[in-house]
This record gives C-alpha cells, sequence and structure tokens, in this order.
C-alpha cells in the first residue's frame, strides 16, 4: 500500500506499484484499469493523485487510453540487447515470440553510389534490395530494407528470405559472419511508415543503419530499418 509518511511523492508510488504488477504480468496487455475513483478508494488518496500516476504510466508507455472507453495496459515493448550480432528472427524466437516476414519488395538493381560506398563495390554493381515489414506474434515491429551485392549472396530467393537470412550465409553458403557498425536515431514516421507499422502519422520510430561484415571484413549486407518505439527498445550494457 501506499506510505504517506514517505518522502516519495504519492503519485509516484502508486505509478513504481501498476509498473511492477503490470511487468509481472499481474495487469496483462490491452486489460482495462479500474477507474480513477476505485483507484483513489484502494489506496486511499485524492483522484487529481491517482490522475497524475495514471498520465504519467501513458506518457511513459506503459498505458494507453481510449476515448469514451477508459484506460488499458499497453503491450510492452521487445528489449533488444546491443552485446552481439543477431537477426531479427534470432531476437523473436529467443524471447518466445514468433516471428514472420511481410515481403514488400524484391529485386535486383545497379547499386547507386551511396549503397556501393556502404558495401564496398564499384557503383552500379547489382545488389538485391529486400523491403519487409518484421512482425511478431503477427504484430508489426518494424520496416528492414537490406541491400546485398548479388555476387557474392548468391541464390536468394523469395522463399528465402521469407525465413532467416543469417541462417542462410552461414550455414548454406558457408560464410562466416563476425561485426557490424551501426547508427540508432529517434525520428517520427512518415505516411507510408504508419501504414506499414500500423501506427499514427507522426508517432515516435527508431531509425538503424547497419552494414554487416563477414570474418575477412568483406561488407555482405547494409540494411536500414525503421522500428516501432512503442514497441521496442535497445539496451546496452557498459562497463566502466
Amino acid at each position: 500500500m501506499i506510505d504517506k509518511s514517505s518522502p516519495v511523492p504519492i503519485y509516484h508510488q502508486i505509478e513504481e506499484q501498476l509498473k511492477t504488477q503490470i511487468e509481472e504480468g499481474t495487469l496483462m496487455s490491452d486489460s482495462a484499469l479500474p477507474s480513477e475513483r476505485e483507484y483513489a478508494e484502494t489506496f486511499q488518496v485524492s483522484r487529481m493523485t491517482v490522475r497524475q500516476a495514471l498520465n504519467n504510466l501513458v506518457n511513459d508507455g506503459f498505458l494507453y487510453r481510449q476515448k469514451g472507453r477508459g484506460t488499458f495496459v499497453s503491450k510492452q515493448k521487445v528489449e533488444q540487447k546491443l552485446l552481439g550480432l543477431t537477426s531479427f528472427t534470432e531476437d523473436m524466437v529467443a524471447r518466445g515470440l514468433s516471428p514472420s516476414n511481410k515481403l514488400i519488395t524484391f529485386e535486383v538493381f545497379p547499386a547507386s553510389d551511396r549503397i556501393a560506398k556502404q558495401l564496398q563495390i564499384p557503383p552500379t554493381t547489382p545488389v538485391y534490395e529486400i523491403q519487409r515489414v518484421r512482425l511478431a506474434d503477427g504484430i508489426p515491429m518494424a520496416i528492414e530494407t537490406s541491400y546485398l551485392p548479388a555476387s557474392l549472396i548468391k541464390g536468394l530467393t523469395k522463399e528465402i528470405i521469407n525465413h532467416s537470412l543469417y541462417n542462410y550465409v552461414e550455414n548454406t553458403l558457408s560464410l562466416k559472419i563476425e561485426r557490424a557498425t551501426q547508427q540508432l536515431e529517434a525520428s517520427i514516421a512518415r505516411e507510408s511508415e504508419t501504414k506499414l507499422l500500423q501506427i499514427d502519422k507522426g508517432a515516435p520510430i527508431l531509425l538503424i543503419s547497419r552494414t554487416s561484415f563477414l570474418k575477412d571484413g568483406t561488407p555482405f549486407e547494409f540494411v536500414k530499418s525503421a522500428y516501432r518505439a512503442d514497441r521496442y527498445k535497445f539496451v546496452h550494457h557498459m562497463d566502466r
């Protein structure tokens, strides 16, 4: 319950209790919360204090509101730890989620100067362009556009990329993936992204650019991704 003698503000104590219930699964995703009046009676505080706690949880993405219906628990974000180079499929499977793809484009075309620079190949060299919506348990998580040298990553088909590209590279082509360089920045969704990700116009997204290398230092993939900021978060552990 609430400790009114504590120096910690009462609304913050309520926030922390509700966060714990959400993280432990006591409050399930998309479940409706009790009303402000019910919480005020439970915690023996004012409705204004309850409202402040709920507003903060909405702003932090733990809760969402529907006009005329009430306040609900948001789906929890998928967490990716920036400790190693893994594929989207590997990340989702490791978290007990079912990964799937919706293919948007799959074609071979001459590399532009920018793509050629990232892959360290001459301009106009044939590259695959693969754009997919990546889903977890049927929910769109990211839009991913990959560029791969056609002469290096041979034999790609729509069926292959419907599963794990990294598995194909390592196990079928016997190429060793070693490292990648990655950039991450915040942005807002454009109209085309809102439709594919099923989010509101202007919703926050995470933009990621990554170049992946084989063991011999050869770049084999340049990928641009737009992740839903309300469903995904990145965690980086650092040692001093």
